[in-house]
Formats: structure tokens, C-alpha cells, sequence
């Protein structure tokens, strides 16, 4: 008798691993197993959630094991998405299974059971409430009590209602609504409901706005693209103020109307609240949105809004690249220098990146917008690899804001009199100031009187920050904390200096100075609370308050047509970080905070305090000379040999002893250079050194920087390099394009 073939499956696991396994499937589950699904597999002692890849064989099935279950009525991913997450498992040498899970809502994967047949299977349960209809042609024939009749007449004019919308608007109605299903009159229906981040939120509809000549010519080019339907990627470079997100608005328009959906990524959650207001305003309800400020419920809801096709515009931060989101016509990565786009753990990818390589595998039109465009995005223009639309004026004529620079060089104090004073004139012409300062806390650090000694962090390579609101002195990388002013564990004093200023000093002293004004911070010791990001920016836009002193989360895309003077406090702080990348990081900081004055009427000013303004970054800012600053700051890459005139990847060495983390990376440096000499590689390697942070959370840190001309070269060598190392208790990490160099 022809004996059946076992069904073999291929499955990739959500480990650390650079393989997939094969499985065999039990014929009680073979109606159920599709490629696509999550299936419960046995994995050494323990169960494990896999992903259901493809029908597979294999010579050898006697020693396979079968999987135990198959979680998924229908499958999570598509054959194009699934060749999408190849894409990047491949690039950024991560396991497949690995990327599936960064890719799908969080919870979604069953909890591993070891030493148990049973597995809980995870992810955010499914929300139903009852609804209540009218019965079908259903007429009372007997009086009803008041409630009663009230219930029914409302259902039987609007339509559906669920209970908790009854209940809100009757109070308790459970025995009037049980009676009327009792006489058939009412209904009853359970119904799976989505979380509705919108809930609480009410728009005006917006219509199209009449664009200026620059607006226009650049969305011309998108639409004769777009009616292409085929890959076009470029960068929008458009000064701060001169309306790039109405251009995205109309071109996002033009793609509903063929019969295409959108993508929108923003590098933060600050930003969403914002522009999901006015894509609402424009094209209603059917948006989604995906970000790590909605709970795993509503982030699983918005996820499955996507998959069915319910949404046809989705918007969120750097995981939103992964959204299930088909027929994609057209992909915005607003404020596509932001490094906020790229994820600094886990699976290290950058969400700008992958934008144009899903936009590619779409055939989708891909549109990065900025006003301060990286310098390599600059270079991909004038290599011909992506086009370029400019909007060189901001919208209605209305002119960039004159900077004052202010010399802090001997000066006491962390607002200088100038900006004093210019604070005292807004405030009395009932206009809105910002202050920009990228540090938080009240101190940077506490100084003992007697020894000179810092106050550290025990578990970290950083001097703890004073936070007086808090009480407290804290390490900004692991949270320890330590009560403040506290003393000296060195020598015993009692008496600690303040030294460095923060968001929290610059608010006590400006109380302290302008004593009638309404003042903010927003940083990110005052946003950790649900919605806080639009709670602060609404009390702005609505006129309740009179400065806002913040960190970096200010200076990105917010508009408040009210503020007219910007202060920038220690503008050359970032210029000290150990990246090369810190002088193009400060000029796009200075550029974007300029730019949150003089968007309404009235014209704009800046005062820039600085030690020493003379620095080309700080100076081209001034002088809102983008061109000039690419100028500049291309000639040193290329002189350096970094990007755009090289590819990086970073080897990061960590563990808790010193001595074995220093060998490990000797070790690892010894196999890069011997896999270089013999492939004959032409590849530069820096390190091992010490990171910047050298200690981080009780791990000792090495780096190793790989430089190379050639991609593929660099490619080889770090392949090469993998399969060849052995096993450590030391942690390794290859980062590819590396953006964080501390």
C-alpha cells in the first residue's frame, strides 16, 4: 500500500539563532498549517511560539518532532511581507524569526511553558461587548415603563448601541434592556470591538489649502509619479515653516483616489498627536496609528484594523514600517534625518531605510521630508539615486527668523540679560516663547567643596544628575538613584557644589525672574505620563501658556503660530559628543528649534547663547545656509573617509568582567584582521577601544568600527566573521550603519 509522505514544515524561532527548523505536522492539524501562521513547538525543554514559513522536505524526518499547535485561524503575513522581513533579516544579519516578532503587535506570542504541556498563549485578548439593535419589525404591544420606552424609542431612531453607551447615557439599564429582549423587541449581539485611540478626540474637517509656487511645482512631480505607479524615491528639502506637510496631505489624497493606501512614519510620539489630528481632519476615521505610547491592547487592535483592510492610511513611529498595510502607494518619512529612526537594541534597523527598500518592493513612491536632510541623503541627490523637490520659502511670504548671538564666555548665570530681556518684551506683547535646552534635570552634576570629586553613578561611566523636584541625584542610563544633595562618598562632606544647568534649572530660575509668566517644560521627566506629549503642546497651541522650555522633543515639526522668540541655551553642547556625525546633529538642532519662531504673523528673532558661536555648524544655522553647511561638512567625510564615502558596522562587546570583555575583543579584533588579509579585503578596522560609555548598566563596553569603501566587502568580512567565532559569555552585537557611537 502507497504510504502517505509526512507533511514537513519550515519554522523560524524567535532566538538568537541563524537557522530555522523543520517540523513535522500531526494529521489532526494539517488543514490549519499555512505558511504565515504562529504554531506552539517543542524546543528542547521548553515550547515555543515559531513562525510557519513554508511547506518544506527533507531526507531525513525520523528524528523531527511535531509541532504542538496552530495559534492562528488566518495567516499574520503575506508572501511579499514575508519576503520583506527576508530582506531585512538578511541585511542587518538577524534571525528571520527575530525580525517576524519585531514585525508583529507586542504580545502577540504565546508565553514559553518549560517542563509543561501547557503554553498561555500571549498576546492582547480580543475585546467583545454586547450591542443592542431593534428587533426587525418588532412593534410593542404593551406599555413600558419610562426607562423602557426611553431605550427603545432612542434604538429604534439612531440604530446600534453598546452597553457601555446605554449605560452612559440611562445609568443602570440591564433589567429594562432584558425586558425588551424578553417581548422582542430588542436584540442582542456580541461583537468584537476595537480600542479606539481616537476615542476622546474631535476634529473639524479640514479642506485642501491653496499652495504657493513651490508647493505646487513639487506636488506636480509627485502626481505624474504616482500615476506611474511605479518606485520614485525622493527627498522634499523645505525650510522650516514652508508647508511640507500639506503637500504630503494632497499627495496622500491623490493616492486614495487611485485606489492605493499610505504609509507615515514620524521619528516621535510627540509629533503624532499633531499631524493625526489634521490627516483626520482631512480624510476622516479610516487611519490607523502604531506607536509605543498605546497600550499593547490598542496597538493590537490598530494592527488588526490594518491586516483587514479597514485602514487605509497608517501613522506611527519606526515599528510602523513593519504594518500589514497592502496596496502601498506611497511612503512619508517626515523629518527623515531624525536618528530617532533608528532602533538602538533588539533588531537594529532604521525605519528611513527600510522605507525606500519597501517603497522599492512596492513599486511605491517614497518621499523623504526635511528641512535639515542628511548630508548622505544630499549626496544620493547629487549622485542621482533620489530626486529632489525644494520649498526654499516658508508658506505666505512669511521671512526665517533673525538669530542674536550672545558670548557666554565669563558670563554667570544660565540666562543671560539679552535673552532676559527679550523674554520681558514677548511676554508683554502677549506672545509665546520657547527655550531650548538639550539636558535635563537641575544640575548636571554635584561636586563635593573638599575633594573635587563628582558624584557617579555606581553602575555607569556618567556623573549622576541632580533633579531637584525630585530630590534626588540619578543616572539617566540605568535609573539609579541616590537621595540629593546627599554627601560626598568619598571623603564624607557634607556640602556638594552644583555645577551645569538643565531643563529643571532653567525653570526654577525663569519662576523665579518672571514670576507672572505661564511656563512649561517638556522633557522627558514630564511627558512620561499617557497622552502628556499633547497635553503639553495643547496648552501652547491654545494660548494657556506663555514659554515652554524643553529638550529636543521641541524643536521637531510642532507649529505655534504664536511664539516669536526662541532661546537657545549651551547651543555648542552637542558638538563635544565622540561622533563624527556631531557637527551635521548640532546644525539640524539649531535649524530645527529656529524654526519653531515666526511661523504666524509676526516676524521671529532667536537669541543663541554659546561660549564660543564661531563653529561652522553654529555659524551656517545662523545664516540658515543649508548649502554652505553640506559644503563643509562633506568635504570632512570625505577627507575622514565616512559616510557617504564609506559603509560602517560596529562590533559592541559587552559583559560584567572587565578582563574578559578587553580579551574577547582582542580576540574578535585578531579574526577581523586575519579574515581581512587573507579574503584581501579592503577594510579599515578602529578599535578595540573603550566605548565612550565605557560602563553601561554594570557591563564593561568595547567597540570595534569597521570602515569600509565597498559594501559587499564589508558584508563579506563581517559573514566571515560570524560563522567563524566561537561561543563567549561575552555579549556581541554587530550593529550595520551604525548611528549611536557611544
Amino acid at each position: 500500500m502507497h504510504q502517505t509522505p509526512p507533511t514537513i514544515v519550515e519554522v523560524a524561532i524567535p532566538l538568537p539563532l541563524d537557522k530555522s527548523f523543520h517540523y513535522l505536522v500531526p494529521p489532526s492539524l494539517l488543514e490549519q498549517a499555512q505558511p504565515g501562521k504562529r504554531v506552539l513547538v517543542p524546543f528542547g525543554s521548553r515550547k515555543l511560539t515559531g513562525y510557519l514559513l513554508a511547506f518544506a522536505q527533507t531526507e531525513d524526518c525520523t528524528r523531527l518532532k511535531e509541532i504542538i499547535d496552530v495559534l492562528d485561524s488566518d495567516p499574520l503575513w503575506t508572501d511579499g511581507e514575508l519576503e520583506f522581513f527576508r530582506w531585512v533579516a538578511c541585511y542587518y544579519l538577524s534571525p528571520l524569526g527575530e525580525v517576524i516578532k519585531t514585525a508583529l503587535p507586542a504580545g502577540i506570542n504565546p508565553r514559553s511553558a518549560k517542563g509543561s504541556d501547557q503554553a498561555v498563549a500571549g498576546g492582547s485578548r480580543i475585546r467583545r461587548e454586547a450591542l443592542y439593535l431593534p428587533a426587525d419589525g418588532a412593534m410593542p404591544d404593551r406599555a413600558l415603563g419610562a426607562k423602557a420606552a426611553q431605550l427603545l424609542e432612542l434604538l429604534s431612531t439612531e440604530g446600534e448601541f453598546t452597553a457601555t453607551e446605554l449605560r452612559k447615557r440611562f445609568g443602570s439599564c440591564s433589567p429594562q434592556l432584558k425586558r425588551l429582549m424578553e417581548l422582542g423587541l430588542v436584540r442582542r449581539e456580541e461583537r468584537e470591538l476595537f480600542r479606539d485611540p481616537f476615542r476622546d478626540e474631535t476634529v473639524q474637517p479640514d479642506r485642501p489649502r491653496q499652495l504657493n509656487q513651490h508647493q505646487q511645482a513639487a506636488l506636480d512631480s509627485l502626481l505624474s509619479r504616482l500615476d506611474s505607479r511605479e518606485f520614485s524615491p525622493f527627498l522634499l528639502h523645505g525650510v522650516t515653516g514652508s508647508g511640507k506637510t500639506e503637500v504630503y496631505l494632497q499627495a496622500i489624497s491623490h493616492t486614495l483616489a487611485l485606489g492605493m493606501s499610505a504609509l507615515t512614519l514620524v521619528p516621535e510620539i510627540s509629533l503624532t498627536p499633531q499631524l493625526v489630528r489634521r490627516f483626520r481632519a482631512r480624510f476622516g476615521d479610516g487611519i490607523a496609528i502604531l506607536h509605543s505610547g498605546l497600550s499593547d491592547g490598542e496597538r493590537y487592535d490598530e494592527w488588526r484594523r490594518i491586516r483587514r483592510g479597514l485602514v487605509r492610511i497608517v501613522i506611527g513611529a519606526r515599528s510602523a514600517i513593519f504594518a500589514p498595510l497592502e496596496r502601498i502607494g506611497i511612503i512619508v518619512v517626515d523629518e527623515e534625518h531624525d536618528s530617532s529612526f533608528k532602533q538602538s537594541d533588539g533588531l537594529r534597523y532604521n525605519a528611513r531605510d527600510l522605507a525606500l527598500v519597501r517603497g522599492r518592493m512596492e513599486g511605491a513612491l517614497v518621499l523623504l521630508g526635511s528641512a535639515t536632510p542628511l548630508i548622505t541623503s544630499q549626496y544620493a541627490v547629487e549622485q542621482g539615486r533620489l530626486g529632489l523637490l525644494t520649498l526654499p520659502e516658508r508658506v505666505r511670504g512669511i521671512p526665517m527668523p533673525t538669530v542674536e548671538t550672545v558670548a557666554m564666555q565669563g558670563v554667570k548665570g544660565t540666562i543671560s540679560a539679552r535673552l532676559l530681556q527679550a523674554l520681558e518684551e514677548t511676554l508683554a506683547s502677549g506672545e509665546q516663547s520657547i527655550i531650548f535646552l538639550n539636558r535635563r534635570g537641575f544640575a548636571t552634576f554635584l561636586v563635593c567643596s573638599e575633594c573635587g570629586q563628582p558624584l557617579t553613578c555606581p553602575n555607569c561611566s556618567v556623573t549622576l544628575t541632580f533633579h531637584r523636584g525630585r530630590g534626588q541625584s540619578v543616572c539617566h542610563y540605568c535609573d539609579f538613584a541616590i537621595p540629593a544633595p546627599g554627601i560626598c562618598p568619598g571623603c564624607g562632606c557634607p556640602e556638594l557644589k552644583e555645577l551645569g544647568a538643565g531643563t529643571e534649572r532653567v525653570e526654577h530660575e525663569l519662576r523665579e525672574l518672571l514670576p507672572h509668566a505661564r511656563i512649561l517644560r517638556m522633557d522627558s521627566d514630564t511627558t512620561t505620563g499617557r497622552g502628556s506629549h499633547d497635553r503639553l503642546l495643547r496648552r501652547m497651541n491654545d494660548g494657556s501658556a506663555d514659554i515652554l522650555i524643553g529638550t529636543q522633543m521641541i524643536t521637531k515639526g510642532h507649529d505655534f503660530p504664536s511664539v516669536t522668540l526662541v532661546g537657545v541655551i549651551n547651543a555648542e553642547a552637542s558638538l563635544h559628543m565622540p561622533d563624527f556625525r556631531s557637527s551635521e546633529r548640532t546644525f539640524q538642532l539649531l535649524c530645527q528649534v529656529f524654526g519653531r519662531a515666526g511661523r504666524g504673523d509676526t516676524p521671529g528673532r532667536v537669541i543663541l547663547q554659546a561660549l564660543d558661536p564661531g563653529h561652522y555648524a553654529i555659524q551656517c544655522a545662523i545664516d540658515h545656509d543649508s548649502a554652505g553647511f553640506y559644503r563643509q561638512e562633506l568635504e570632512f567625510r570625505r577627507e575622514a573617509g565616512y559616510p557617504p564615502f564609506s559603509f560602517l558596522a560596529s562590533l559592541a562587546l559587552s559583559g560584567t568582567c572587565e578582563e574578559a570583555v578587553e580579551q574577547r575583543a582582542e580576540a574578535a579584533a585578531r579574526l577581523l584582521l586575519n579574515i581581512k588579509r587573507e579574503q584581501k579585503l579592503r577594510t579599515e578596522l578602529l578599535g578595540p577601544a573603550p566605548a565612550p560609555l565605557y560602563r553601561l548598566r554594570g557591563r564593561f563596553r568595547r567597540r570595534i568600527l569597521i570602515k569600509s569603501a565597498s559594501r559587499s566587502e564589508l558584508r563579506r568580512l563581517i559573514v566571515a566573521w560570524r560563522d567563524q567565532r566561537d561561543s563567549s559569555s561575552v555579549r556581541e552585537a554587530m550593529d550595520i550603519d551604525p548611528l549611536d557611537m557611544s
